[in-house]
């Protein structure tokens, strides 16, 4: 990593010896870890034999400056569906088979939700995973099957939770019944890019006894309304992202 910032902060690209004495490394050392660097696609070999980063850096920072945005755009967004809802707000991202709460608005109920930001959860368990799972199906590979039961109502078969996850897209929205912590259900809606990719979900969750069938299906539409702002406010078009139709120029 110092080899790489050191490259980072560089002007020109350098060369062996050079980055050797800066860092108080031997040159086998720096050698060694700029093809490490290389072969990970972080730092090219130039013509003249020196050594620059390539823009893989950018994406990593381009990832990250997006979550961010996510969280601060999401904000306001956030607040209105607390203020709709009184139940607690989650803003989640995706990470393999589990899902990160990347921002939290605690619901004004006395009794919440358990969480806090950057804990984590099954995303097969929770609405806002399974949202996302929904929109990323090629995360599926991380799980098993069957899939670990966490309560009598968690979804153990692989083959369910497609299903499941089919209905999702149909839907629009997620529902978790229980499946992750006994008691407590929630539901989440997808939140697209500019790229008309998966950014987030935001969803609620709260205490069964409130977000009982009735009240989810009463707060299905707020929760997708507020995925619909946040989208648009991060530039997600849905018009622009439409499959266009196929001229092939017969008539009729």
């Amino acid at each position: 990593m110092t080899v790489l910032e050191r490259l980072a902060a560089s002007e020109a690209p350098r060369g062996v010896s050079e980055l050797a004495r800066s860092l108080g490394l031997t040159k086998s050392n720096v050698h060694r870890t700029l093809q490490t660097l290389v072969m990970a696609g972080y730092v090219r070999a130039t013509a003249a034999g020196t050594y620059e980063c390539t823009l893989k850096l950018f994406e990593l920072a381009s990832s990250v400056l997006a979550r961010v945005d996510v969280r601060h755009v999401a904000e306001p967004f956030m607040r209105s569906l607390a203020d709709q809802t009184h139940e607690t707000i989650h803003l989640s991202l995706l990470d393999k088979a589990e899902v990160i709460y990347l921002h939290k608005i605690d619901g004004a109920h006395p009794v919440r939700a358990y969480s806090s930001i950057g804990g984590r959860a099954p995303a097969y368990c929770v609405a806002s995973g399974k949202v996302l799972l929904a929109y990323q199906e090629q995360a599926l590979v991380h799980l098993s099957d069957p899939l670990p039961a966490h309560t009598s109502r968690t979804i153990t078969s692989l083959d369910t939770l497609r299903q499941e996850l089919e209905q999702v897209r149909v839907q629009g929205f997620a529902i978790n019944r229980g499946e992750w912590r006994e008691g407590v259900c929630g539901l989440a809606a997808i939140v697209h890019d500019a790229m008309g990719k998966p950014a987030a979900s935001i969803g609620i969750s709260g205490p069964a006894d409130r977000l009982d069938p009735a009240a989810l299906r009463r707060f299905s539409d707020v929760v997708v309304d507020a995925a619909r702002g946040l989208s648009r406010a991060l530039g997600y078009n849905p018009i622009a992202q439409s499959p266009r139709p196929i001229h092939t120029g017969a008539s009729g």
